[in-house]
């Protein structure tokens, strides 16, 4: 990339996506703790959690094609704003029904704010610099997620569960100016496809040309993001309810893991574009399940904590994984719709993982619902090292 894609990158995508990565950071902590202070089961909690991706399911295709008729630009911008208002508005809902909602429409708007910033880096990115370009977006991403954690169970010990919410409109205000000022409305937009039929056409017809990738591939990916999800609810609740940390050594643990996850992010793009997108994804996940089997074994704050690390570990060396993959067989002629297939398959993942570990935990313990969760990452492992080829295209000297 040379330097004027590399400056609009970070000043477009890389800096809104800290700032954003930072707010939400504040709440990963949170969120699970604020949903159960509903007084509600695992199965509500877990439903509470998947609605944000159950509304990134609902959205993924349409944001597709909203990029195909808007552009990055305004696509962006619409997420962005729909994501922050939608995640503030949870702080002043008095009933689940209101969580719910609000989830659903901040999911939505994460959608539109994924799929243009995914398609945006797709295109700028050649093949080569791909997997350490989205894996530094990864990274830059869980910097993010690094400090927020800290800071917001801090918040939430000492003022109230509902506090970080109002942070998070503060901080979430500022990632949209980046966008609105450094995005060109015309860099980077895709062809025009015509009326709205068309786009619905023209994604069937994808659909049905690469099928195979995106099932293959897709079920892989559906379970790497179901146990990226599913620690959001279990590290949590597991140190409230079973081990009774607090709200601040919540925030700690949680905090940690994503140091040691931020820490791996430049290892995996490097991995991903040296010797392959393999050798990143795949012990990835059999790292991330190996370290969720060890939870149920912890006793207290540190032993959680080096497990909860150990997951870390997995999750940083698959810094930016599947979403390189998706670029890479991302076809250029309907990259936007393909994308929103590909976020679609991976959000389902993330919707599923919480209301796994809520329905496994109302009926046989947050223990056993640990297990299971740890069992998925394994899953994953195993169908992305044998369903899916290297999609590294190296160059030939």
């Amino acid at each position: 990339m040379d330097n004027s894609t590399t400056r609009s990158i970070v000043l477009s995508l890389y800096l809104p996506t800290f700032v954003l990565a930072f707010a939400t950071g504040m709440l990963t902590p949170i969120m699970p703790l604020y949903a159960r202070s509903f007084e509600i089961s695992y199965a509500l909690v877990g439903l509470v959690l998947a609605a944000q991706g159950t509304g990134n399911l609902i959205g993924d295709i349409p944001a597709g094609i909203v990029l195909g008729k808007l552009g990055h630009k305004m696509t962006m911008l619409a997420g962005v704003s729909l994501y922050g208002l939608s995640i503030t508005a949870m702080s002043f809902a008095r009933t689940v029904p209101e969580l719910i909602i609000f989830g659903l429409l901040a999911g939505i708007g994460n959608a539109l704010w994924n799929i243009s910033r995914h398609a945006y880096l797709a295109d700028a990115a050649p093949s080569a610099g791909r997997g350490k370009a989205i894996a530094v977006f990864g990274g830059i991403n869980r910097i993010g997620t690094f400090a927020g954690p800290l800071l917001g169970g801090a918040l939430g010990a000492a003022f109230g569960l509902r506090v970080p919410f109002f942070l998070y409109a503060a901080v979430g205000a500022i990632a949209l100016f980046f966008p609105l000022r450094f995005v060109e409305r015309r860099g980077y937009r895709p062809p025009e496809r015509g009326t709205m039929k068309e786009h619905f056409a023209l994604t069937g017809a994808m659909i049905r040309e690469h099928f195979r990738s995106l099932t293959t591939a897709g079920s892989g990916q559906l379970f790497a993001q179901m146990i990226r999800s599913g620690r959001n609810i279990v590290i949590p609740l597991y140190a409230a309810d079973v081990l009774g940390l607090s709200v601040d050594q919540v925030g700690l643990v949680v905090g940690v893991a994503a140091a040691v996850d931020m820490s791996l992010f430049f290892v995996a793009g490097y991995v991903m574009d040296r010797f392959g997108r393999k050798f990143a994804y795949v012990p990835s996940f059999a790292i991330q399940g190996i370290g969720m089997a060890l939870v149920p074994f912890t006793a207290g704050f540190g032993s959680l904590m080096v497990a909860s690390s150990i997951i870390g570990l997995g999750n940083g060396l698959g810094s930016g994984t599947m979403m390189t993959l998706g670029a890479d067989l991302a076809p250029v002629e309907s990259r936007g719709e393909f994308l929103g297939v590909w976020r679609l398959i991976g959000d389902g993942g993330s919707a599923g993982g919480p209301m796994v570990v809520g329905a496994v935990a109302d009926l046989l313990g947050l223990s056993l619902a640990t297990f299971t969760i740890a069992g998925v990452g394994l899953l994953a492992a195993a169908m992305l090292g044998t369903l899916v080829p290297e999609t590294l295209q190296k160059k030939i000297v």
